[in-house]
């Protein structure tokens, strides 16, 4: 790992105290093209916000878990009660606290899960518990939606 990776870890280490340097990898550069509601709904070329000017599809414009879970109801996810990997679900996390919606993740088939943290870099994460505390408060939804069928050939 080149010396500056290292450098960026630690640095991700300092805001995210839960992260562990074997538990997670950075994925992308960082970019202030996209935020972590968009990268959970998988699109990478937007800033989804709640505030005027932004992109805020299926939700009234207000920062509570109750509008972020009717975004991405309106993007055919459903409530679940938990964040274990299912073969045919995609499935996303919101995290709160006490003020509204703080973040979301997607998880990966593998079970592992994908946050874009800000402005800064993409990561690939092991829990959902390591991005809790601080500014991301905790999971406060899990939801799923069927995964698109993989055409072959």
């Amino acid at each position: 790992m080149s010396g500056r990776r290292r450098t960026l870890k630690k640095h991700l280490m300092r805001l995210f105290p839960r992260l562990r340097a074997g538990s997670f990898q950075i994925t992308s550069r960082p970019t202030p093209l996209y935020n972590c509601i968009a990268f959970a709904a998988g699109v990478v070329d937007e800033w989804w916000e709640y505030r005027r000017g932004y992109t805020w599809p299926n939700a009234g414009r207000n920062p509570s878990l109750d509008e972020a879970i009717e975004l991405f109801a309106g993007l055919g996810f459903a409530v679940c009660d938990n964040d274990l990997p299912e073969t045919h679900w995609e499935k996303i996390a919101i995290y709160g606290d006490h003020a509204g919606y703080t973040h979301a993740a997607r998880q990966l088939e593998s079970g592992r899960w994908l946050s874009k943290l800000g402005k800064l870099q993409d990561i690939e994460h092991k829990r959902l518990v390591d991005l809790t505390g601080g500014d991301y408060g905790d999971v406060k939804q899990i939801m799923r939606r069927r995964r698109p069928v993989k055409s072959v050939g």
